[in-house]
């Protein structure tokens, strides 16, 4: 079974953060800079929350506001489920599932460890599988 560590190991724990006074309009210029569609928020090193592209197309763009002059810590989601790296990727995909959401904080020792996304969830699910795939057809042709 595929944990979230899996997932960490292979993409990096670093998540690009950025203090809650930042405003949408400069999250969203360094979102398509780094084309990434979620940012860590954070008040020095304590996590506050993440602002993703569906915040700001729900809280700011819908409600009639204006990116320049709204800050990231009025949109951002701060109410996501926190996961762990010994947390299994099935476990993941349900969360997001359930709650209809697209990223999920990893925490270890109470410390952000990094941010995974559906996509690597998803990429975590195709390698999983192509690896019992590969290893049944050893098994099969004799080499296993």
């Amino acid at each position: 079974m595929s944990k979230v560590s899996n997932i960490l190991s292979r993409k990096g724990h670093a998540a690009i953060s950025i203090p809650p006074s930042t405003t949408v309009y400069q999250a969203l210029e360094l979102m398509a800079e780094k084309n990434i569609g979620s940012l860590i928020v954070k008040n020095g090193d304590e996590y506050l929350g993440i602002i993703t592209e569906r915040d700001y197309s729900r809280k700011v763009i819908l409600k009639g506001k204006h990116s320049s002059d709204t800050t990231v810590a009025e949109i951002m989601s701060t109410d996501l489920p926190r996961i762990a790296p010994e947390d299994s990727v099935e476990h993941c995909m349900e969360l997001m599932s359930d709650k209809n959401i697209r990223y999920l904080p990893v925490f270890s020792n109470n410390q952000l460890a990094g941010v995974i996304s559906i996509s690597d969830v998803v990429k975590e699910t195709i390698l999983q599988q192509k690896e019992t795939i590969d290893h049944l057809q050893d098994y099969i042709h004799g080499n296993g």
